[in-house]
């Protein structure tokens, strides 16, 4: 490791809602970590949504730090700002409730990530398909998440392109000096408050680091609509970031997934895959172009096409004002 600053301790954030037996392994895998935490704290979006026996098996750790609040407080941004200003720690960790470790050095490896460098404002995990996960996502999560670490600056913006800012608060390392000298996450977020961040600190001269040998198990089988609303809720975030995402396409980037994950269908034989794959393809991508001209969308329609609804309506508001 190199001479630099060392990292004397490091929190976990996580936002919750609705946890149930994925978030339990999650819990349980962390308490494993070589590395161990200093204090794990869980937001919990609705109250009566967590179930008595998730509550009390949280209360029994004392390092456990768990607030409620209400869904319409809820926010990509503040809610995880919330977790950081219960935060003490030199570092501190933000996932999610369904990204879990995938063994004991997850934590050890993206705070020693941080170490290695301390002008390195974030570290962000691989991600690694989950038991449950359909051939193309598994293709997916090879795609956006290789085997190899990557550090990024913003000199990289013409190598990269939108992939420079790419990072991830599935699980995200974040050196808290560096969070507090950038005013931390822009609130509020539909989406994209990670890349948003890490477009501020490389354009501040601070780098990130993608390091592939801290793994997660976290995937999705989106169905078409919900592809539909999640992008729709990309296209709204590119949109509002014109600092970030102006002139840098991510739909070159998102035909090279295309073919690649078709490509990967054909060659294993998935063939209906194809079908479905692309069926669900046209719905992503309807909604990332209506998500980019969101704001010149009836109310309504934005409110119906969102999957963060509680966002999307304190950002019409704005709009109004």
């Amino acid at each position: 490791m190199a001479d630099t600053p060392s990292i004397n301790s490091y929190d976990v954030i996580i936002p919750v809602y609705r946890p149930g037996e994925r978030f339990l392994r999650l819990f349980a895998a962390l308490k494993e970590q070589s590395l161990p935490f200093g204090k794990l704290i869980i937001i919990n979006t609705e109250a009566s949504l967590m179930s008595p026996e998730i509550r009390k098996e949280l209360e029994k750790d004392g390092r456990v730090i768990l607030r409620d609040i209400g869904a319409s407080d809820f926010d990509h941004a503040a809610t995880r700002d919330m977790g950081v200003r219960l935060s003490k720690a030199d570092a501190f960790i933000c996932m999610t409730d369904d990204a879990v470790p995938a063994d004991c050095m997850l934590t050890r490896r993206l705070i020693e990530a941080l170490e290695q460098d301390d002008n390195r404002a974030a570290a962000y995990a691989r991600q690694l398909p989950a038991e449950d996960a359909e051939p193309a996502e598994r293709i997916v999560r090879s795609f956006n998440y290789p085997d190899r670490d990557e550090v990024k600056r913003i000199e990289d913006t013409e190598r990269l392109g939108i992939k420079t800012f790419f990072a991830s608060n599935v699980c995200c390392a974040y050196r808290r000096d560096i969070y507090d000298s950038l005013g931390g996450f822009e609130a509020p977020a539909v989406f994209n408050e990670d890349m948003v961040y890490a477009c501020r600190a490389l354009k501040a001269g601070r780098s990130t680091v993608y390091c592939a040998a801290a793994c997660v198990l976290h995937s999705h089988n989106y169905t078409a609509l919900q592809q539909f609303h999640r992008n729709f809720d990309l296209g709204v975030s590119q949109r509002l970031h014109p600092e970030v995402f102006a002139g840098l396409s991510s739909e070159g980037e998102g035909m090279k997934l295309v073919r690649t994950v078709i490509g990967g269908l054909a060659a294993e034989g998935h063939l209906v895959q194809i079908a479905v794959f692309a069926f669900r393809t046209a719905f992503r991508y309807a909604g990332f172009r209506l998500g980019k001209c969101f704001d010149r969308l009836p109310d309504r329609l934005v409110m119906s096409f969102a999957m963060n609804k509680n966002t999307m309506s304190r950002m019409i508001e704005r709009r109004k004002k």
